[in-house]
């Protein structure tokens, strides 16, 4: 399925608002990563769970650097949190992950917060979408 990214953080969106309001908050994060896998994959989306994120240091590529949450299309990252409230660390978390991907756009999805609307963040690399 080709999306632009736009449609991409749309869908995204759409699919995390929906999961939010069927499950409310208080479930794990692991839990929120699965149904919202599942519910991109029934979008006709290619998501993948725990993508390896590899460092490159001193001209050298370590593969086991972290690990997103999800990428949509290969092109979107969805980071997850479920917790009462933001840590700045949070927003610097996917950052970092977009640089390292060399990614435009991610979406910080935080199930954990009473609305939907209070807990998602749009954070950009060098992007103008």
């Amino acid at each position: 399925m080709e999306n632009d990214l736009e449609d991409l953080a749309r869908i995204a969106v759409d699919c995390g608002f929906k999961l939010h309001r069927e499950t409310g908050p208080g479930l794990l994060e692991h839990v929120y990563e699965v149904l919202l896998f599942e519910s991109l994959k029934e979008q006709g989306l290619f998501v993948e769970r725990q993508k390896a994120i590899p460092i490159r240091f001193k001209g050298r590529t370590l593969e086991e650097g972290f690990r997103a949450d999800l990428l949509v299309e290969g092109q979107l990252l969805i980071e997850l949190k479920s917790t009462e409230k933001y840590s700045p660390l949070h927003a610097k978390q996917v950052l970092t992950y977009l640089r390292l991907m060399d990614l435009p756009l991610g979406l910080l999805m935080n199930f954990g917060m009473e609305t939907f609307r209070d807990g998602i963040k749009r954070l950009v690399n060098n992007y103008r979408g």
